[in-house]
């Protein structure tokens, strides 16, 4: 399939791009349908219930050519961060009160919230965190314990919750995204509203809060999200998301993960002094494959970037088509894709 698309074919299926409550569908159509974008994420508050999301997500599968549908993910975690609510919908607890489940009777409510998120069309769900709280208190750590997003366990704890969580999704027939690697646990701020607060200075790899992640790797989740975060201890230079050593050489290379990687959204202020034509192949290059965007004011731009580059440069070329090749194996997995 890549062999046979276009260069911007091919950066279409690395980008997510967002669909707001209350918007219509055809806020993305062209996205879709002119720039081969590949995947949806809907945010904020759509609070119409199952059967409101579910025509949503059929016009806008509608949209896509029938050899490579679309990915629509959502953030569906618990608690403050449940973007779809309304009949059909349960109201999630927390991931804080998740993580006071036994595992088993976690797996089982995951799997009852996936054959809701199903029944809505969506095929992506954004979750579970995997990282582990280590600043004094909760509520220092902005992006995860002041909001109850961790499963407010050790970090062995909280990989195993994962884990549960992940397998009763893909019970379901949801794919699930175990974010953000390697852990926000630690910072003080909040990477989507703040540049600041955001480095990491305790974090190792082999260790910590990584615990979580290994142990949620187990239950082999399709998606790993990356931090925004920098981590002092591992990659000074720049944020997870742009650090091949994190992602190629050790989320890859050393815990053998070879499914998608994506980005936490990349309109996040935390990387908001970078060239929007920078994002997309600063990711790509470490070894990402799915750019998420809050924001469609970047969109063309990180098009545009991904597609010059590649046209003049033969290594990152080939760096976008085995991400193009890992997006559609797992859309082809997941019954989205076909190749003939």
């Amino acid at each position: 399939m890549v062999a046979s698309m276009s260069v911007e074919e091919k950066a279409g299926q690395l980008l997510m791009v967002p669909l707001f409550a209350g918007n219509p569908a055809t806020d993305v159509k062209s996205l879709v349908q002119d720039s081969h974008v590949g995947s949806v994420v809907l945010l904020g508050n759509w609070n119409g219930g199952t059967t409101s999301v579910a025509k949503v997500s059929s016009t806008l599968q509608g949209y896509a050519p029938d050899n490579a549908k679309l990915l629509i993910g959502v953030d569906q975690e618990g608690g403050q961060v449940q973007h779809l609510t309304g009949s059909g919908f349960s109201d999630m607890p927390s991931a804080v009160e998740q993580g006071r489940l036994s595992t088993d009777a976690l797996r089982s409510s995951a799997a009852t919230w996936g054959r809701e998120l199903k029944s809505a069309g969506v095929n992506v769900d954004l979750a579970p965190v995997a990282g582990t709280v280590s600043t004094a208190s909760r509520s220092q750590n902005a992006p995860i314990g002041a909001l109850d997003r961790d499963f407010g366990l050790d970090a062995a704890g909280n990989g195993q919750h994962a884990a549960a969580f992940i397998t009763g999704m893909k019970s379901a027939g949801v794919m699930t995204t175990v974010k953000h690697f390697p852990g926000l646990g630690a910072v003080t701020g909040n990477t989507d509203f703040t540049d600041q607060g955001i480095t990491d200075t305790t974090t190792k790899l082999d260790g910590g809060q990584v615990e979580g992640f290994r142990q949620a790797l187990a239950a082999r989740p399709d998606m790993v999200m990356m931090s925004l975060a920098t981590y002092q201890a591992i990659d000074s230079s720049q944020p997870a998301a742009f650090s091949k050593t994190i992602i190629d050489d050790y989320l890859r290379a050393k815990l053998g993960f070879q499914g998608v990687v994506t980005s936490d959204s990349v309109s996040a202020e935390a990387v908001s002094s970078i060239p929007a034509r920078d994002l997309g192949v600063r990711f790509v290059a470490a070894g990402g494959d799915l750019i998420c965007i809050g924001d469609y004011e970047n969109v063309g731009s990180i098009i545009d970037g991904l597609v010059s580059k590649a046209k003049s440069d033969a290594a990152f070329a080939q760096s976008l088509d085995r991400s193009a090749q890992r997006v559609l194996t797992l859309k082809i997995n997941a019954g989205l894709a076909k190749s003939s």
